[in-house]
């Protein structure tokens, strides 16, 4: 793998703390700014809003620019409300980087996930979304934690200073790594079609929006959200659950959410390897896993070491499928390859917003903190179910056929 892809595995691991850090620093930030802690617990939901709705409208801006241009404009602009956030004192301020953060973190994120695919081999994509995505799985584990301590020690806004140091060597690796191309030039190579780089921006939408007419990638799209609502459905009440269900001391959390993280981070690496090489197999034997732990989850939850070796076993398996559909998204949509990255963001944060809200849902219907596992149950059967379509089957055994013919 490129040494440039680790450095945007960088990038998206300072993304990736600053999206979920705020877990940990939400009563000093409240303190601090005079405010509620509800009001505080808003500035997560603007984070969420601006990654759905950013990924796909940033991915459209974006057109315009070179991937280098592109990445860059995203990163700094990330980097500076991160600056802007730690010095301000005004909260409807700080809440309006943070939606900012968001969309240029949806952005950097969806060019990042076609650079990456176009900086390895035809057949390695897999492998790039891993190095990209470890950087999330490795934030759960390090960054959260950190970023926590950090608030501890020297306040929440040292938090937002070390994201925006920790981005800045991703700067100079796209500055040096990343081809300095004219707007379109790798994203349309190939196609019969291709539009000059002066209407690139109007043709270029148009031709990469046209590929949600094909069912296959909207199925694969569909299946990741499903996937991704499950994993996130389950571990947003993941305190509650080891609490009132299991039965476990608070201060065993911390080491729950990091045993979460680490088996995110064998799972995106394990999807890597996989992803590529048999699709198919992986994710009808990974899916039928993955259920199958979930209801055995739900049926051993009261007891400690059945929890704490699920914990580490489903986010293994939750991220390992979850991540390989982000990987069939990019060979699905080569009719969209600045966009692909933009759709499969969208989807995996239409699923992290939609399974919590009917954990929460089955949790306010009365249910135990148990309903949140057979959530998860259900939107992985679901998902096999739909798996069983024949563009899901096409979709899988054929990785390089693009998703809009002429």
């Amino acid at each position: 793998m490129p040494f440039a892809l680790y450095l945007l595995g960088l990038a998206v691991f300072a993304q990736g703390t600053s999206e979920f850090m705020l877990s940990g620093l939400v009563p000093d930030i409240a303190a601090d700014l005079s405010v509620s802690i509800p009001a505080a617990g808003a500035l997560t939901s603007a984070f969420a809003v601006g990654m759905v709705v950013g990924a796909p409208l940033a991915a459209v801006v974006s057109l315009r620019w070179s991937r280098r241009r592109a990445l860059l404009g995203f990163l700094v602009t990330f980097l500076l409300v991160h600056v802007l956030g730690a010095v301000t004192t005004s909260f409807p301020l700080l809440l309006a980087t943070r939606v900012v953060a968001a969309l240029a973190n949806a952005g950097f994120l969806a060019v990042a996930l076609t650079t990456a695919a176009s900086l390895v081999a035809p057949n390695a994509k897999g492998r790039a979304t891993a190095v990209l995505l470890g950087g999330t799985t490795i934030a759960c584990v390090a960054g959260v934690p950190a970023g926590a301590l950090l608030g501890q020690w020297w306040g929440w806004r040292s938090a937002f200073w070390a994201v925006a140091l920790v981005s800045v060597p991703a700067v100079v690796a796209i500055l040096r790594s990343v081809p300095a191309e004219p707007p379109g030039a790798s994203d349309t190579a190939g196609a019969s079609d291709t539009a000059g780089a002066s209407d690139t921006a109007g043709v270029g939408a148009r031709r990469e929006l046209a590929a949600l007419r094909d069912a296959r990638l909207v199925l694969t799209l569909l299946l990741g959200a499903l996937v991704n609502g499950a994993t996130f459905g389950t571990f947003t009440y993941l305190a509650p659950l080891a609490t009132e269900v299991t039965g476990l001391a608070a201060d065993w959390l911390p080491a729950l959410l990091a045993l979460f993280g680490l088996g995110s981070f064998a799972g995106v690496n394990l999807g890597g390897r996989l992803a590529d090489t048999r699709p198919t197999r992986f994710l009808v034997v990974g899916g039928l896993a993955l259920l199958t732990g979930w209801v055995v989850f739900a049926l051993t939850a009261g007891n400690p070491v059945a929890l704490v070796v699920l914990v580490f076993v489903q986010g293994t398996l939750s991220f390992a499928v979850g991540s390989t559909l982000i990987t069939r998204v990019l060979y699905v949509a080569t009719g969209a390859p600045r966009l692909a990255g933009g759709f499969a963001t969208a989807a995996m944060n239409v699923g992290a917003a939609l399974g919590p809200w009917l954990g929460g849902v089955a949790i306010s219907a009365g249910l135990d903190f148990r309903a949140p596992l057979w959530v998860s149950a259900l939107l992985v059967a679901v998902t096999l179910l739909l798996m069983c379509c024949p563009q899901a089957r096409q979709t899988v055994h054929s990785p390089s056929q693009p998703a809009v013919r002429r």
